[in-house]
């Protein structure tokens, strides 16, 4: 085989096609005709802007591989234009262009041939001599081709420093012309602004810029870095012995002391704040999620005073309300309602089976009853749905009830702007994050009564903090607990294993085989197996035995990574439910085929499309002329555009995490040693509870014992503390 040290050979030929690009990385696999050989030739390498039809030069070294045969590896390359008619076809039909898909490409090489490229760049009104092109198309081929220059510059630029082609289109549309001028300044600022640009990538751009490595630009961001990392284990700040140890194994600088002035400085200039809070000592915030915090704590402290009601007359009320409905509230599910209408705040929080929808279904009731306009509100799309069902009222998500203003880029209703309402009813509480807590609680109106309701002993939020979980331990917020488990609902396996892991204890699984029940337990070790089993139970097995399609169903796995892992889960998943074929029009981007049918997850919130984290929806069509893609969500259609297809994901397996606020009619969940560090009872308990009609769980008996008997890991939070000190008066926080 041979190696980097043999003298390099200079391949020129027209790229074919591309069979394999990584845009995390740049590297790819092209088909390459290469002039004086017949043969077309497999070169590999990392590569930020290559176009079918375009004139490749590479440079690099002939291996073996064992696998795939003789390829070229490249080293270094040269990209110029396609300079034959077949070239500059393909080339213009690739998709580098929106508007010029391989028809209309067709028509343009053959009215203008060899002097096609030439015209478009001097002449495109000629353009109009095309059969079927329009002034519209023309204008849209016209600011296409202006800005794949511009693309085509900064891509020359970002290359040498190690940047992908597909991040280049992001940063483009991000910064425009001042592209190359704001990442010389400060590259940085990619990082904050580049969803999926990470500080590490940015990091590499700055170093590649002769940034030092214990430059004071470099040390601050990698302070702030190492905190908003942390934000993603849910922690809203860091103590700071922890953040020094973080912040010198990430940047590499093994001294700690080079630290301490810049978080000093950053303190004083109000980037970070520091706060004495218990057993931690210095907690150290970045300055939205301190601020954030406070304000919250402020806010429920405000909320949080008694309601003069006529308790003769509710209880009354309430006895009416259940003879004209015909179901009966319990004794712990009247108190619930009282003290929710006679509290400015309040939660209502208890398990499956313990009634928590029929009491809000009653409470709502009431509440239009006493002549209140009542708001409903839930984090995301499905719980809202569900919500609106039950109390037969609309419900939107948090979102959709604040309003996102993208020309200001944030919510229409604050302080300034409140909603107009007298009770807010928020389902799904344990979701809310103390950043989407901070706004909810600004838009609402002083003398309004709010109650959150939600299940304390679910996986708290994706978003850092533990909102609902700090107001019910810090005593100081009026909390209604629903601990009885109603009849028809202890009659369900799911339920009532449920409440048994909730209390640490290992539950006696229904086995393939035996009598029929809702919630079984398949055990198997070897996790190829494993896969072969998910395959063929949400494939074969429910549909036939339970009559639940697939589509219904709901493969859970508790993290990402892993043979274990969503990732790999959603690909095999996709083969089996939604197989490709020639009808089904569909797109490679990374590792990830998207085609039309598959179900799909949004992983950020995108407040210009008004598409959220955690929304599932179907890909409606894929148009590969004008690099979109359309997808069905519940009550909406979104198009994406090619670039920002990555915020999305294939949905047949996600994470416990993000099933939060959702049921289905079955999950199916692999719980293996593999995912040892994230194994808890929260992520069992909340995976069960996904389940309506029926739950599997798949794996090692062991390492579900294990799970259930490990608490969830501690976040960094301090909104209980701060609500316990603001409720003394002696004032919120002690700043440094």
């Amino acid at each position: 085989m041979s190696n980097n040290n043999e003298k390099l050979i200079e391949l020129i030929g027209s790229v074919k096609r591309i069979t394999f690009h990584n845009p995390s990385n740049g590297w790819s696999v092209l088909r390459l005709n290469v002039k004086g050989s017949l043969d077309e030739v497999t070169v590999t390498g990392s590569f930020s802007a290559i176009t079918p039809g375009e004139n490749l030069t590479v440079s690099g070294f002939w291996i073996n591989d064992t696998t795939y045969g003789f390829q070229f590896k490249a080293i270094s390359y040269q990209i110029s234009r396609p300079a034959t008619l077949v070239g500059i076809e393909k080339y213009l039909g690739s998709g580098l262009i929106k508007g010029v898909g391989p028809v209309t490409a067709r028509r343009i090489v053959q009215k203008f041939g060899l002097d096609t490229l030439d015209i478009i760049e001097a002449d495109p009104d000629r353009l109009k001599e095309v059969y079927g092109i329009s002034a519209f198309r023309i204008t849209r081929i016209k600011n296409a081709w202006v800005e794949q220059k511009e693309i085509r510059n900064i891509m020359t630029f970002l290359t040498s420093h190690n940047v992908s082609s597909h991040f280049a289109v992001k940063i483009f549309k991000q910064y425009g012309k001042d592209t190359i001028k704001t990442i010389e300044t400060n590259p940085y600022q990619l990082a904050r602004d580049i969803y999926g640009i990470g500080f590490k990538s940015a990091d590499k751009i700055a170093l590649n810029l002769g940034l030092a490595r214990d430059s004071q630009a470099r040390l601050r961001a990698g302070i702030s870095h190492v905190l908003y990392e942390a934000t993603e284990d849910g922690h809203c700040f860091l103590p700071k012995v922890e953040l020094l140890e973080r912040a010198t194994t990430t940047l590499e600088v093994p001294d700690e002391a080079l630290f301490i002035p810049l978080i000093e400085v950053m303190t004083v200039d109000k980037e970070l704040y520091k706060v004495e809070v218990p057993i931690t000592k210095e907690a150290i915030y970045v300055g939205p999620l301190f601020l954030s915090e406070r304000a919250t704590a402020m806010r429920l402290l405000n909320f949080n005073h008694p309601i003069a009601i006529d308790l003769k007359r509710v209880d009354k009320w309430l006895t009416r309300f259940c003879e004209k409905e015909s179901f009966t509230l319990s004794e712990e599910q009247k108190e619930s309602i009282i003290k929710v209408v006679s509290s400015g705040v309040s939660v209502i929080t208890g398990g499956p089976g313990c009634g928590k929808t029929t009491t809000v279904r009653a409470l709502v009731k009431l509440l239009q009853a006493m002549g209140k306009k009542v708001l409903l509100a839930s984090p995301t799309g499905r719980a809202a749905q569900r919500l609106g069902e039950v109390t037969g009222r609309e419900a939107k998500t948090i979102h959709r009830l604040l309003e996102f203003d993208p020309t200001t880029f944030s919510f229409k209703h604050d302080t300034e702007n409140p909603l107009e309402g007298d009770v807010f009813i928020i389902d799904e509480s344990s979701m809310i994050d103390i950043l989407l807590a901070n706004s909810l609680l600004k838009a609402i109106p002083s003398d309004a009564q709010i109650c959150f309701v939600g299940d304390a002993d679910q996986l708290p939020s994706v978003g850092p903090g533990q909102f609902l979980q700090d107001v019910i331990e810090s005593n100081v917020i009026p909390v209604a607990r629903l601990t009885q488990v109603f009849r028809q609902a202890a009659a369900s396996n799911i339920i009532s294993y449920a409440h048994k892991i909730n209390q640490a204890q290992m539950p006696e699984f229904a086995r393939p085989g035996s009598s029929i029940s809702d919630c079984y337990l398949v055990e198997e070790t070897d996790p190829e197996k494993i896969n072969a089993l998910v395959i063929k139970i949400v494939t074969q097995s429910i549909p036939k035995k339970f009559q639940i399609h697939s589509q219904q169903i709901q493969v859970l796995a508790p993290m990402k990574r892993g043979s274990l892992g969503t990732t790999n889960l959603n690909i095999m998943l996709q083969e089996a439910i939604n197989p490709a074929s020639d009808e089904k029009t569909e797109v490679k981007w990374g590792i990830t085929t998207y085609r039309i049918g598959d179900r799909v997850i949004q992983q950020v919130n995108n407040y210009q499309l008004e598409v959220f984290n955690g929304d599932i929806g179907h890909i409606k069509s894929i148009d590969l002329e004008d690099r979109q893609l359309e997808v069905s969500f519940n009550d909406k259609t979104i198009t994406y555009d090619f670039s920002d297809i990555h915020e999305l994901s294939l949905a047949y397996a996600i994470s416990v995490h993000r099933s939060q606020g959702s049921e289905y009619p079955a999950i199916v969940m692999p719980i293996h040693f593999q995912h040892w560090n994230l194994l808890n009872r929260s992520i069992v308990y909340t995976g069960l509870t996904r389940a309506k009609k029926l739950a599997i769980l798949i794996g090692q008996t062991g390492a579900i014992k294990k799970a259930i008997k490990q608490n969830s890991s501690e976040r960094y939070t301090n909104l209980a503390e701060t609500l316990r000190v603001g409720k003394t008066g002696v004032g919120i926080g002690k700043l440094w």
